[in-house]
């Protein structure tokens, strides 16, 4: 049952009486190094507007809505004048009710015209599925006699045909969309004919080389949709992003005046206390902190025991399943272990829904997840949100943050810092947090790379025309695309048209996500059953053969990973440890894109340009359930993982390093720990997510002119060569990270040293340039080379 009033007055004593405890204890006040009380806000709410049908309106008084929130009346009535606005985005916070935004037109169209069709594109199959109950409840309310079907890989093939024939809303996701939706189209043809509306939600999530992927394919929609004769309303939905307008216009192609974005949310928000927590020094020499992880558990089981609804999230699935096993310890047993679950990537979809239904139903204490939750899956009453790590970004926060407090009453809100320089950074200085813009999305639909193949896609599903334009490109832009892949004997030209030549199918080689998107099972040999499902890129580090993997809070020991046929086989085992793979780096360099000094003061070469970044397990720690000690280590026998990227490289001349009191070594330990220093200041720039960027060293030769030039082989600083530090982007392809970094190189490099210099740990640290690992000070070495290459000393 949901929560009732009465439940709720319950729940604010509960937070009141956790804050309470937590602001006199002498263990947890000390290490909050900010406390803010962020008001609400009252609902602006507007009369139901013109336009809105009775029967509309009787379905949302059976859900007690009697009005509209401002945002909600004022996006219905855009999205109903079709000839005054092409596109409509909202872009409100977390709760704001966005979905009536696009479900009222969107209903109100079905009732005008029995043929009217739309098509809702959602990120992820858990928040379609979550959309699908909420939309046929509404339909069902307001006797609307038709169906909205989720339309993506789980849907059975008797459904499947069920939507194509008779489902007037196709809900479904980008890969579907691109993969078994254009590519047939013509299966399609009643719904790409009468389509009325197309709606993007969540649209701050496509950004990178996914959005201008998915920026593609929404081109490749509209330009299908007008082969059968329709021009759909677009409607775009996100939360608080720092260029909604110009993000949608990308995203759909239009010019920013053909967008009508409404940014001013009329809905409610309650009170909220935010807690910038950062753990205690445990080792005051290396700097090191005690575990962020412990510490989420510690204040989460203060929550759940005070019976206040908590959602914790983690970096990655070993941190939540270790959170969880870790939460459900501390609080037994007074509260029964199934009322904490997790939840996660890699999940089967029956459990995901279980957990879903649970969260919405309110049977649950607490849930940890990773990032999977931040998106608007519906996730019932909840009353605190503790982030273990810095999500990345400052929009991702409040996101997160934003899934608490939707009674309108006191929340609590809990960043837990970790050891990364990123997060000490923001602990350190927590106006950052509170002050700094929200982020920006970036997209490039026009990168050659990525237009090419969804050329190659649109060619498939309908021939283009000489002088045709597509997307952001001009005709002439377009043609030499087309002659291009003619050329190669992909297209063939009769008389001015260029049809699809090629035996392959397209789509199917092209991934939104620039990655090998096959998945591994995993199968418990014990019971011949599948229990989980991960991404081939993480089953490298995950399911090794010896690896603990875990799951729902317990541990399989991974017996055989059959490399070709994609399973891992596992057996249910009561470890005192978990594994922790160790990876090795290599980059080398394919192409230069720019050189230059690396300041207008100094002659170190520093450039960009497109790298081949190879990763290769080589072995795996045993750390121990709660102490975190190592008890062994072991080999990894799996191929290498090869990623083209682009990078961001510096040189050190050799001379420099033979001028360093302490030695090349110690000149090569301080420029890795000047990488990390870089990592920070970069990520904080260019407002990135911090796992967007790699560092790593390797070595340069010279040139015949003399200039030192990184060297095309294996990374590594090796004698007689100049060492490089690479600073990489994680993205296949890049997304522009690295070219950013080297035009802003000189400011970036002084950042870094400053960063360095007002780090108040003796001679290195996580949050400056690493702890250090030689006899010498890595940080009055790194300092040293920064001042040399900023002419500051």
């Amino acid at each position: 049952m949901p929560y009732s009033g009465s439940a709720a007055w319950s729940n604010s004593r509960g937070v009141e009486s956790v804050l309470d405890r937590w602001l006199k204890s002498n263990i947890v006040r000390p290490c909050f190094c900010a406390d803010e009380h962020l008001g609400g806000a009252e609902a602006k709410v507007v009369p139901f507007p013109e336009g809105l049908s009775e029967p509309l309106a009787s379905a949302l008084q059976k859900r007690g809505i009697n009005a509209l929130y401002t945002h909600q009346a004022r996006a219905f009535q855009l999205a109903r004048e079709r000839t005054r606005s092409h596109a409509v985005v909202v872009a409100t916070p977390t709760a704001s009710g966005k979905s009536l935004c696009f479900h009222l037109p969107m209903l109100e169209a079905l009732r005008d015209d029995p043929d009217a069709r739309g098509i809702y594109l959602f990120p992820t199959k858990a928040l379609a599925r979550d959309q699908e109950a909420s939309l046929r409840e509404l339909m069902t309310h307001a006797g609307i006699a038709t169906s909205a079907i989720v339309y993506d890989g789980d849907t059975p093939g008797d459904a499947r045909r069920a939507a194509r024939e008779r489902s007037r809303i196709l809900l479904t996701n980008p890969d579907m969309l691109h993969t078994g939706i254009l590519p047939h189209h013509t299966n399609f043809a009643r719904t790409f004919q009468n389509l009325a509306y197309l709606v993007i939600d969540e649209m701050h999530m496509y950004k990178g080389v996914f959005g201008s992927h998915v920026a593609n394919v929404i081109r490749r929609l509209l330009r299908v949709a007008a082969f059968h004769g329709s021009r759909p309303v677009l409607i775009g939905a996100t939360a608080t992003i720092g260029n909604p307008r110009e993000h949608a216009a990308r995203l759909f192609g239009l010019p920013e005046d053909d967008v009508e974005l409404l940014a001013e949310s009329g809905a409610p928000r309650g009170d909220r206390r935010f807690f910038l927590f950062n753990p205690p020094v445990v080792n005051a020499e290396l700097g090191i902190r005690a575990s962020y992880v412990k510490q989420a558990v510690m204040l989460a089981a203060d929550l759940v025991r005070a019976k206040v609804p908590t959602l914790i999230f983690g970096h990655s699935r070993n941190n939540v399943e270790i959170m969880l096993r870790y939460l459900r310890d501390k609080v037994a047993p007074d509260v029964d272990p199934a009322r904490i679950m997790g939840y996660r990537g890699g999940y089967l979809p029956e459990a995901r829904r279980e957990i879903e239904r649970a969260l919405r139903a309110g049977e649950l204490l607490a849930i940890v997840a990773t990032n999977a939750l931040e998106l608007g899956i519906d996730v019932g009453e909840l009353d605190a949100v503790i982030c273990a790590g810095y999500p990345g970004s400052i929009a991702a926060t409040w996101q997160r943050f934003g899934r608490a407090g939707r009674r309108g009453g006191l929340s609590i809100a809990v960043l837990i810092t970790s050891s990364a320089p990123v997060d000490q950074y923001l602990a350190r200085e927590p106006g950052y947090l509170l002050g700094a813009p929200v982020e920006e999305a970036r997209i490039d639909p026009d990168n050659v790379e990525i237009v090419i193949q969804h050329v190659k896609c649109g060619a498939f599903e309908l021939p283009f025309a000489r002088g045709e334009a597509y997307g952001g490109l001009t005709a002439e832009e377009t043609g030499e695309a087309l002659d291009f892949l003619a050329q190669r004997r992909v297209l063939h030209e009769t008389r001015g048209t260029y049809h699809w030549a090629a035996d392959a199918y397209p789509a199917n080689s092209v991934s939104l996500r620039s990655v090998g998107w096959d998945n591994v099972i995993i199968v418990d040999v014990a019971r011949d059953k599948a229990i989980a499902e991960i991404d081939w890129r993480g089953s490298h580090t995950m399911l090794h053969e010896q690896a603990i993997y875990q799951h729902d809070g317990e541990c399989w020991q991974v017996e055989k990973f059959d490399y070709e046929n994609h399973k891992a086989f596992v057996r249910k085992v009561e470890p005192d440890y978990f594994t922790d793979a160790m990876t090795y780096t290599n980059i080398s360099i394919l192409e230069e894109s720019a050189l230059g000094a690396a300041t207008s003061s100094s002659d170190w070469p520093s450039g960009w340009g497109e790298v081949s970044v190879v990763e290769k397990v080589v072995g795996y720690k045993k750390i121990k359930f709660y102490t975190h000690e190592n008890a062994g280590y072991g080999e990894v026998f799996l191929p290498e993982m090869q990623m083209h990227t682009t990078a961001f490289w510096l040189t050190i001349p050799e001379r420099i390093c033979a001028e360093i009191p302490a030695g090349r070594t110690a000149a090569i330990d301080a420029l890795r720990g000047i990488g990390i220093a870089l990592e920070t200041v970069s990520t904080l720039a260019l407002m990135c997510d911090p796992r967007d960027l790699g560092a790593t060293l390797g070595d340069a030769h010279e040139n015949e002119d003399g200039a030192s030039l990184p060297r095309k082989a294996k990374g590594g600083p090796t004698a007689g060569y100049n060492p490089t530090l690479f600073l990489y982007e994680h993205i296949p392809g890049g997304t522009g990270l690295s070219q950013r970094i080297f035009e802003q190189r000189e400011t970036l490099l002084a950042r870094a040293l400053r960063l360095i210099e007002r780090c108040p740990c003796p001679g290195g640290c996580p949050a400056c340039v690493g702890p250090a690992d030689t006899e010498h000070s890595r940080k009055d070495v790194a300092v040293d080379l920064l001042r040399r290459v900023v002419a500051t000393a």
